[in-house]
C-alpha cells in the first residue's frame, strides 16, 4: 500500500535540491513510493539481503536498515519485518547442520562432549539474551538508523583487520582448533562478544567470529560456533519480536513476510554453503575493506548533504 507520502520528496530519505546529481536524486525520490505496507519486490529483495549477509560479517540489520531506506520501506512494522526474516536464514543453518544438530539432541543425555556442546551454546546465548530484553526498545528507538549502522560499520572494519593480523603474525594464540575443544569460559566470552552486536552495523556473526579469533579459537572453528550460536540467539529475537509486535504485521502484510522469509532461506543457505568453503583458505580483510566503502558512502553523501538519510 502506497501512503500519501509516496508522491512528497523525503519522507524515508530526504534530498536536498543543488547540481545535476542532487536533482536526480531528488527526481528519484519523488517517484520513489513510501511503503505502508512491504509489497512483493521489496520482499523479496529485503529477503534476499538478509540470507547473503546474515552469516557474513558485514551486519544484515545493518544492510537491511540501509536498504529499507532506499526502498521506502521503514518504520516500526519494517524493524519488525526485519527481525522476524532471519528465521528463514536460520532455518537455512539449521538444514545444513541438521546431521550435527540430530547427534547432540539423540545424545544429550548421555554423551558428554553433546552435553559440554549443548551447555556452551546456552552460556554464550545468555548475555545478549539478557542485555536484549533490558534494552531491546532504547535500540530500536535509537540505533536502528543509517548513520549509527555506517559508524558501526567503519569501527568494526577495524576491528576485523586487527583480528587477522593478530592471528597470521602470531600463530600461536590459536589454541582452539574445533568446536569440541570449547571451555565454558571461552563460550561465555563470545557470548559477551555477541552482545556487542545488539548495535544495528556490528554484525552478530562478525562479533563472534571476530571475538573468538582474539580469544583463542581458530577461524573455522569460530565460524562453525557462530553458526550454532545464531540459532537459539535469532531463533529467539524472532519469537520476542513476532509475539511483541504481532499487531504491526496484519494479515494484509503476511504474504510479503512469507515472501521475504523464503528469499532469506534460499539466499541464506546459499550464503552458509559459500562460507564453509571460504574460511578454510581465506580470511574476514576483504569484509573488512568493504565495510569502510560500504560506511564511508553513508557518511559522505549525509556529510555533503546529497542524502538526508533517516
Amino acid at each position: 500500500m502506497l501512503s500519501r507520502a509516496a508522491r512528497v520528496p523525503g519522507t524515508a530519505l530526504r534530498y536536498n535540491s543543488g547540481g545535476r546529481a542532487r536533482t536526480l536524486i531528488r527526481l528519484f525520490c519523488i517517484w520513489r513510493p513510501v511503503l505502508d505496507q512491504p509489497t512483493f519486490v521489496t520482499a523479496l529483495v529485503l529477503g534476499i539481503v538478509e540470507g547473503l549477509t546474515e552469516f557474513l560479517p558485514v551486519s544484515s540489520t545493518g544492510h537491511l536498515i540501509v536498504s529499507g531506506s532506499l526502498l521506502g520501506y521503514t518504520g516500526e512494522q519494517a524493524k519488525t519485518f526485519e527481525i522476524v526474516i532471519q528465521a528463514g536464514a536460520i532455518l537455512a543453518v539449521c538444514w545444513e547442520f541438521r546431521a550435527k544438530i540430530a547427534m547432540v539432541l539423540r545424545r544429550i543425555f548421555t554423551d558428554s562432549s553433546a552435553q559440554r556442546f549443548a551447555a556452551n551454546l546456552v552460556i554464550a546465548f545468555v548475555p545478549a539474551a539478557v542485555l536484549g530484553l533490558a534494552f531491546h526498545k532504547a535500540i530500536k528507538a535509537h540505533l536502528f538508523a543509517p548513520i549509527p549502522v555506517a559508524c558501526a560499520f567503519i569501527i568494526g572494519a577495524f576491528v576485523i583487520i586487527w583480528a587477522e593480523r593478530r592471528q597470521r603474525s602470531r600463530p600461536e594464540t590459536v589454541r582452539i582448533a574445533s568446536m569440541d575443544e570449547m571451555r565454558w569460559t571461552d563460550a561465555l566470552k563470545i557470548g559477551c562478544a555477541q552482545a556487542l552486536a545488539l548495535i544495528p552495523g556490528t554484525s552478530r556473526s562478525g562479533a563472534t567470529i571476530i571475538g573468538g579469533m582474539l580469544f583463542g579459537m581458530s577461524r573455522v572453528a569460530a565460524t562453525e560456533f557462530s553458526f550454532f550460536l545464531a540459532i537459539p540467539t535469532l531463533f529467539a529475537a524472532t519469537i520476542y519480536s513476532a509475539w511483541k509486535d504481532a499487531s504491526l504485521i496484519g494479515a494484509q502484510a503476511l504474504p510479503a513476510f512469507g515472501l521475504g522469509f523464503i528469499a532469506a532461506f534460499v539466499s541464506g543457505f546459499a550464503c552458509v554453503r559459500w562460507l564453509i568453503r571460504y574460511v578454510a583458505h581465506h580470511d574476514f580483510i576483504p569484509f573488512a575493506w568493504y565495510r569502510i566503502a560500504f560506511g564511508a558512502v553513508i557518511l559522505v553523501t549525509a556529510y555533503a548533504g546529497l542524502v538526508q538519510w533517516d
